[in-house]
């Protein structure tokens, strides 16, 4: 009986590591169970005859009065039912009550989250806050929402049909945060506002409503459409937002439209307003007293932010007809070089990958560490150039995903957090080429693999308030995840083509898991099963090891080679002969289809002297000590 114990403790053990003493237990080439296909979305990962999607419209009216510390708007919002389903009720986001008294991010307190040198404080820091709704109208009648925190049910008159279009009518207000959950907020006279009007979840062809509510970690998955957006501030006010300014002549002076217009065929910065001018508005506004509107309108986009401030230092230039914004406080010295670094990022990101397809883009400098939205992101000052870089890039990087390829932040971050890390990894290199920083930074994440690829780490695909250490999972390793596939697996070429269509495919749409694993596999023309199941459903480990080499009976040398590990991956093999000459010999992943033993027999060479596996350590090998042979 104690022997059958043993055994069966034993059998069971190998089978939790995929692995038997005769081969695979469960062959980790086995198919993905993924959702059913159907007419909305095809088998080769890209939008199927039948796809569907909402849309909706804003036309947005908001005061900014800093005096009282208050935003007040009021929007009409048209939805468009595309689905093939009649809506009983719609449902909607209220993401400023994330600072209302008794609001679940008030009531669990949670911890902030540590990025390396940065801290993400996900709460409002005691604020009370959130949205007063003094009118809600439908169809022009009043309607009462039933609201639970940051989520609000509108139960309509009438079911909306399909193919039917439904004008919502919202007057409402709030109190401006100091730090509204690390995403906006303000600093003294500096607003960064965002996540700052009622607006529409989505639904969809996955999970009907997404109404996942707002806690911080999670960011935001919205529908596209059109914003005409007016915003009114007092006349000192300097004003950049999502979409292109309508009413230049009404809110710049004359010097600088002259500016501007000499920026749009420069791709040097030319100062709009220089450092000595800025913080002085009677050298810089048309007027000083009283209040201008600032009118925007943007198509295309899933949402809108504004930053204003009448101390902003404003550069601008262009790349390929996009103008390119710079906007920050004199005090923030090294943002004189943040136009540059962000001309030629976008430059990269467009050429590598995707061509931007908006007409401006901008960046603010400010309070919050690092938050984009369409056409602008607010960041920091940054310590250094590096770190400056670091994050007017990434935020950049978010223009492609999620703002262009609509994937769903709260549910799955390493598909937008993680694929932009993965793009910013070699424009950084591309930038400071030639430096240490720039010779190493694309091997950062493998380096973090050790500190962070623990026993408590967790599978990519949770929701991000239910990971421990996102910094990891949302970034870091879907980046590493992305870096293997394109250097170890598919190669360059193959890779970059496949994530070319995806981004193509996927624009403006909202891809989910399974479409962008189908793509992959169909654009790549390899099955890729295993590696996803690797990456992003699992946390496998990785223990290639050179068992020995021998001489087989007819006298030739063989390299017993074993994946001891619960990770498969191709294998780079260094061998070196008696005579000292050596050879680097390249496996595929398919060395592996038999089982987690694999012989090579290298022909017609000299006597093998030593094998060495992953010679350029490019692989998170868990266990390097059986890399080579002899040890």
């Amino acid at each position: 009986m104690f022997r059958f114990l043993a055994r069966a403790l034993l059998l069971s053990l190998l089978t939790a590591t995929g692995l038997t003493a005769q081969g695979w237990e469960v062959s980790p080439f086995r198919p993905l169970e993924l959702p059913g296909l159907n007419a909305y979305r095809a088998g080769s990962g890209r939008p199927g005859h039948g796809y569907w999607q909402q849309r909706v419209d804003y036309r947005i009216d908001a005061t900014l009065d800093p005096s009282a510390n208050e935003l007040r708007g009021r929007e009409v919002i048209s939805y468009h039912n595309r689905s093939p389903d009649a809506l009983p009720y719609l449902w909607m986001h209220l993401e400023q009550n994330m600072c209302a008294q008794g609001s679940v991010t008030t009531q669990l307190d949670q911890p902030p989250l540590v990025f390396l040198g940065s801290t993400f404080d996900f709460s409002c820091q005691g604020f009370a806050g959130g949205f007063v709704l003094d009118s809600v109208l439908i169809a022009g009648r009043p309607v009462t929402p039933v609201v639970y925190g940051t989520t609000m049910r509108l139960d309509l008159p009438a079911a909306l049909a399909a193919g039917g279009t439904l004008d919502i009518v919202i007057r409402w207000r709030f109190k401006v945060p100091a730090f509204g959950g690390g995403r906006m907020g303000h600093d003294g006279t500096l607003y960064e506002i965002a996540q700052w009007y009622p607006r529409l979840a989505v639904y969809d062809d996955l999970r009907g409503w997404n109404h996942d509510p707002y806690i911080g970690a999670g960011e935001f998955y919205l529908e596209y459409g059109r914003f005409d957006v007016a915003l009114t501030v007092p006349a000192g006010y300097l004003v950049a937002a999502t979409g292109t300014l309508k009413n230049p002549g009404d809110v710049l002076t004359p010097a600088q439209r002259s500016r501007l217009a000499k920026a749009a065929t420069s791709s040097d910065p030319v100062a709009v307003i220089t450092k000595d001018e800025a913080g002085t508005p009677s050298r810089t506004r048309p007027a000083t007293t009283g209040s201008l509107t600032w009118r925007f309108s943007a198509e295309n986009v899933r949402d809108f932010a504004f930053a204003a401030s009448p101390d902003f230092q404003w550069d601008a230039s262009a790349w390929d007809g996009v103008a390119i914004h710079t906007l920050y406080r004199p005090s923030a010295t090294l943002w004189a070089e943040a136009n540059k670094m962000t001309n030629e990022a976008l430059a990269y990101f467009s050429t590598q990958w995707l061509r931007y397809p908006y007409p401006q883009f901008t960046s603010i400098e400010g309070p919050i560490e690092g938050m984009e939205y369409p056409m602008i992101t607010f960041d920091p000052a940054g310590p250094t150039r590096e770190d400056m870089h670091w994050v007017l890039a990434h935020e950049l990087g978010h223009q492609w995903v999620p703002m262009v390829v609509g994937s769903n932040e709260r549910l799955y971050p390493w598909m937008d957090e993680g694929f932009n890390t993965f793009i910013d990894l070699a424009n950084a290199a591309q930038y400071f080429n030639g430096t240490a920083y720039g010779d190493s930074i694309e091997v950062h994440p493998l380096h973090l693999y050790p500190d962070h690829a623990g026993a408590d780490e967790q599978p990519l695909g949770l929701r991000p308030v239910e990971v421990h250490d996102l910094f990891w999972a949302g970034y870091q390793k879907p980046a590493l995840m992305l870096q293997l596939l394109r250097y170890e697996v598919l190669g360059p070429e193959r890779f970059d083509a496949a994530f070319r269509q995806y981004l193509a495919a996927w624009a403006f749409r909202h891809p989910s898991p399974a479409d962008f694993f189908r793509l992959m596999r169909d654009a790549s023309g390899m099955d890729l099963d295993w590696f996803w199941r690797e990456w992003v459903l699992t946390t496998t480990r990785l223990d290639q090891a050179v068992s020995g080499i021998a001489t087989d009976s007819s006298g030739a040398t063989e390299v017993r080679l074993a994946s001891l590990g619960t990770m498969v991956m191709p294998a780079e093999l260094r061998l070196t002969f008696a005579d000292g000459s050596s050879e680097v010999v390249r496996l595929p992943v398919e060395m592996w289809n038999l089982g987690p033993r694999f012989t090579y027999r290298p022909k017609g060479r000299p006597a093998l002297r030593s094998a060495e596996l992953d010679p350029r350590r490019v692989l998170p090998d868990v266990d390097r000590a059986n890399n080579r042979f002899p040890r």
